[in-house]
């Protein structure tokens, strides 16, 4: 899903943690994917002929609503010079770059265009191997150019050329459905109650306000989705005269390359599946069991480290006490973000507490000392987690892409009712002022009824089944999409490996080098990778203060 990304896959009133930082600034939070700034730097036309297309190639049919038509619309690659955004990527400096130029609703020939920002990336080895990889970015509306560091620095263009596309609506893309409204609010909403009325009042105010914008300059929302999105990279391929390829995705991109893998399996050799969204069971009310199955599996490592155990024999229950303590009586204080800067108001309640745990704002080491802080009177870590919200890059992540994608395909099917029922099984005696909230998307289902989009969720919610070789990783610190969740997909997928790295929180790969490793077999060996490193790896060791 959503981010800081971005379902519980991101969308977060807390910065997005659980991923590698690079140092510039940090501040991607409420409702944001994980990221932060893009850079990258242009790159000179004579480096495009490479990804020049021989002509258009026809596009995959996206899954059009019961009755809708299924038309052949071409689409066609241009190249172009790469982005140049403020802070440089080095790997830009030698990439092939253009757009993909496809229908903005395949069900409706004829009309609006989309253009979507396409970057190749070379191979390091002299000799790389034929098929390319090519990646999905989470959020829904994450940026993908942002992620091409920690590829690189993960190694995925060691021995073969790596591809990004920036999703339709993203930025880079045209239209870009970026929401400036909703950025502004998030960086007000560290200093308001998480689940108030009044709050709610005022995101609902952004999300209108969004929409009327984009509406008004043309844009179909209803065509910003993960079936539209398949249909994209389908495409590209095509345009690009790839035969076949590799596909790596993470959080929200695992939900779509799943999708992809589905709806248009031809040329695809190989797919790597990092913290898994599955189609099928993406709903607003899976929220709760990954962050019960996340923060649990933390605790529970806590328990089994000596150290840990002795000084915080029961991190569970201070949590409750805390999240029960701050919902009844909430602290206002004044806190500096962590990248710096003034003082700001923030606001700690039960909501907000179990929207920072959730959105991984603090280290998972750190989480037992800080609970154990909090409730001796010292709130300081989660103040200044909760502080990073209110800097934010405004108009960098496509909140238009999350709502369409939220709305179309995760909240049809269940209601406000089917939430706060999941969080009690969650967390039972938590105050329902906290659990009526999917963590990660507040107010969602009343955001869903500004942004009104179409029912997409039968078309949406189908297991994917395939004999092409699949490597799911999961960390077991996860808690915007918990480990457990990657069992039921790979049962479908009869080629596939299941690989559990402890200690880790969303998206695995940068910020695990056995990980890294492990894909790296993978795309080398589709059918037999190398998963010994994962054996016998332990979580990092817990903060320990003193008493």
């Amino acid at each position: 899903m959503a981010e800081d990304s971005s379902g519980p896959i991101g969308l977060s009133s807390a910065p997005e943690n659980g991923r590698p930082t690079r140092a510039r600034t940090e501040s991607r939070c409420a409702r944001r994917r994980p990221g932060s700034v893009l850079t990258g730097v242009a790159a000179g036309t004579a480096a495009l002929v490479f990804l020049a297309a021989p002509g258009p190639a026809p596009s995959s049919a996206a899954s059009p609503l019961p009755g809708e038509p299924r038309p052949a619309v071409p689409s066609r690659y241009v190249p172009a010079p790469c982005p140049a955004p403020p802070q440089p990527i080095a790997a830009l400096r030698t990439a092939r770059c253009g757009f993909l130029e496809a229908p903005e609703n395949r069900s409706r020939p004829g009309r609006r265009t989309v253009r979507l920002a396409v970057a190749v990336i070379p191979a390091k080895s002299a000799r790389p191997a034929a098929d390319p990889v090519v990646f999905m970015a989470g959020g829904p509306g994450g940026d993908a150019f942002d992620d091409i560091p920690f590829l690189v620095d993960s190694g995925l263009n060691k021995d073969r050329e790596l591809i990004v596309m920036a999703q339709r609506g993203n930025l880079y893309s045209q239209p870009n459905l970026a929401c400036p409204e909703m950025d502004r609010f998030n960086a007000q909403a560290v200093g308001l109650r998480y689940g108030a009325r009044s709050t709610e009042r005022l995101l609902l105010r952004a999300v209108k306000e969004c929409r009327d914008r984009l509406t008004a300059g043309g844009v179909d929302l209803s065509a910003y989705n993960t079936a539209e999105n398949a249909a994209d990279f389908a495409d590209l391929r095509k345009a690009l005269g790839i035969a076949q390829w590799d596909v790596y995705g993470y959080s929200y991109g695992t939900d779509l390359a799943l999708t992809y893998l589905r709806r248009h399996p031809d040329g695809i050799r190989a797919v790597a599946l990092d913290s898994l969204t599955p189609p099928r069971t993406a709903t607003l009310p899976w929220t709760w069991s990954s962050a019960q199955e996340g923060i649990g599996t933390i605790f529970e490592a806590c328990a089994a480290e000596p150290r840990c155990k002795n000084r915080y024999p029961d991190p569970a229950l201070t949590l409750t006490q805390q999240v029960r303590r701050l919902e009844a009586q909430p602290l206002t204080l004044d806190a500096s973000p962590p990248s710096g800067g003034k003082p700001v108001k923030v606001v700690l309640d039960g909501g907000a507490l179990l929207d920072l745990l959730v959105g991984n704002a603090l280290p998972a080491k750190d989480v037992p000392a800080a609970l154990e802080e909090l409730s001796h009177g010292h709130p300081e870590r989660f103040a200044q987690a909760r502080a990073a919200g209110s800097v934010q890059d405004v108009g960098a992540f496509a909140h238009g892409l999350t709502q369409s994608v939220a709305c179309s395909e995760w909240a049809p099917g269940y209601s406000e009712s089917d939430v706060l029922k999941a969080g009690r099984r969650a967390f039972p005696g938590w105050p329902d002022t906290v659990l009526a909230q999917p963590p990660q998307l507040p107010f969602q289902y009343a955001a869903c009824r500004v942004w009104d989009v179409p029912n997409r969720a039968s078309s949406q919610r189908v297991a994917t089944v395939s004999s092409v070789p699949a490597l799911v990783v999961s960390g077991t610190f996860d808690t915007k999409t918990g480990a457990s969740w990657a069992r039921d997909a790979a049962r479908n997928l009869s080629r596939s490996t299941a690989v559990r790295i402890p200690g880790i929180g969303h998206w695995v790969v940068p910020q695990s080098p056995c990980a890294q490793r492990v894909l790296a077999s993978f795309l080398a060996r589709p059918t037999a990778p190398d998963t010994g490193c994962a054996d016998g790896l332990k979580p990092q060791p817990f903060t320990i203060t003193p008493r």
